[in-house]
Order: structure tokens, then sequence, then C-alpha cells
């Protein structure tokens, strides 16, 4: 079976909040200020909540409550009819309204480009770009042990 056009949508949705998610707040407001942004309206006004964070001992151990986290969520309406998701760790209601944005935005077929090279493309590239800096500095700070064999045994 091909995949369909639903499956296509659902699989970049899933990279943009990947991205979205792991994104700075004031980079997100930057990118976005790039593109003209569509008339739309809240749904669900970004709202602070809890989560229950879940564990488990080893990788296949009972299920625990490890503890609560705190989340912002919104949902967002384009005028077009899209409806966008929004939801981040933290208080950060306003990084919640620009994530539903941009996840209503992704699945438009008129402003899924737009979205794409001017808000997630940069996003990436500087999430990406981090890593690496991250990376290198652990790498520097790296110590090989090299274990002498001796003649006995």
């Amino acid at each position: 079976m091909g995949a369909t056009v639903e499956d296509a949508i659902r699989v970049q949705r899933k990279a943009a909040m990947s991205v979205l998610a792991h994104a700075d707040g004031d980079a997100i407001a930057r990118c976005l200020g790039a593109i003209d942004l569509p008339a739309h309206t809240d749904l669900r006004e970004p709202e602070n909540g809890l989560v229950m964070v879940r564990g488990r001992i080893g990788g296949d151990g009972a299920p625990f409550n490890l503890g609560e986290a705190t989340v912002s969520r919104a949902a967002v309406r384009l005028a077009t009819g899209e409806v966008g998701f929004g939801y981040t760790l933290g208080r950060d209601l306003e990084k919640a309204r620009m994530i539903a944005l941009c996840d209503a935005m992704v699945q438009s077929r008129a402003l899924a480009d737009s979205v794409e090279a001017k808000v997630l493309a940069p996003l990436r590239a500087a999430m990406l770009a981090d890593r690496a800096r991250k990376s290198a500095e652990a790498a520097a700070t790296r110590v090989d042990f090299y274990t002498m064999v001796r003649g006995e045994g």
C-alpha cells in the first residue's frame, strides 16, 4: 500500500513538532516574523497545567508515577479551517500558541512550504549546530584509557 496524503501530513506534523518543542520561544517568534501570518482564532486559550510523568526501572520494569511536570497548551484554528495544537514543557504560554499556529499552518497546502523554509528549516539547522557544538565540547574532554596486559595468567 502506498502512503496517503494524510500519512504524509502526519509525518510532516510529527517532524515539525519535534523541532518546535525543542526550540526556544524567542527563536520561534523571530522565524514567524519572516512570514505573513494567516488569520486565525484561538480554539483554546493558552493555559498551564500538569501532566504525570511515568517511569520504569530498567527497560522492562513495571511503570510507576515519577512525578508531575508543568506544561502549557493551546489550540488554534486558521480561517481556512486547519486546526493546530501546541504543547510545551514549562509555563511558556506564547510558545504553546506559536507551536499551535505552526501546526495548523503545516497542514495547509498553501502555507506548508513557507513554514518549512522560513521557520522549521532555520530552527532545525540551529538545533543541529547546537548539538554538534555540544558533542565537540564533550569529545574534547574524552579520555582514552589503555590497559596494559601483564604476562601473567
